[in-house]
């Protein structure tokens, strides 16, 4: 990592990477479903910080390939954290006008020759996704997945994403089913993503969905013995 940021230890999980941040000074700058998002002293850089994100390993790759064609913020790094979690530092990104947002995406589904080789991988890394990630969504078209850098261009964010409604309901429904296809350890700290958008989310309500998960990795440890 590069010694302009913080630098949580290897082990670190979500909270000891909040912890790292928050002592260097970053602050909190926002939070969504998925993740906390905090603020550079200087203004110019975010860290976003999630206890529990499949996809964000595929989002990582796509700034990472695509950034050549200045339509994905800039990703000075990423990491998985312990237990699921994930951890990327980029480029601040500004909202920007729902039309303007359309617009991209609209470019980026009809693979427009001015976005073409961005369309070309985003559309590689999806087909991957769908093949590897559990409960794997389509393409997010949100407006709210375009932003815009410091320079003014736009960009396209966070186009990947696990369906948390079919994911988070598969634990209640079927938690065998769940740990089956998800390893204990990358989803050590699923019951504590912020839920901001779509909260709140009682804690009796998550500690009935740990027991649930803890009690189907027993059978399954059980199973095979």
């Amino acid at each position: 990592m590069s010694t302009r940021f913080p630098d949580p230890a290897q082990d670190a999980d979500h909270d000891d990477a909040e912890r790292v941040f928050a002592d260097a000074g970053w602050r909190l700058l926002g939070a969504g479903d998925w993740a906390i998002a905090l603020l550079s002293p200087d203004g110019q850089a975010v860290a976003r910080i999630s206890p529990f994100d499949p996809a964000g390993r595929y989002t990582a790759e796509l700034y990472f390939r695509a950034k050549h064609t200045l339509l994905v913020p800039r990703l000075y790094t990423h990491r998985r954290l312990t237990g699921g979690g994930d951890l990327m530092v980029m480029e601040r990104l500004h909202p920007v006008d729902p039309s303007d947002a359309a617009g991209l995406h609209r470019l980026i589904r009809e693979e427009d020759e001015s976005v073409a080789e961005l369309s070309g991988i985003l559309r590689a890394i999806h087909g991957r996704a769908l093949a590897e990630l559990p409960w794997c969504g389509p393409i997010d078209e949100n407006p709210s997945n375009v932003m815009r850098g410091s320079d003014g261009r736009l960009v396209l964010i966070d186009p990947f994403y696990a369906d948390g409604p079919a994911l988070y309901a598969a634990a209640e429904s079927d938690p065998d089913a769940l740990v089956a296809r998800i390893p204990e350890d990358e989803r050590r700290f699923m019951t504590e993503i912020p839920l901001e958008s779509s909260g709140p989310w009682a804690a009796a309500d998550r500690q009935t969905m740990r027991a649930r998960l803890a009690a189907a990795d027993a059978r399954r440890r059980l199973a095979r013995r």
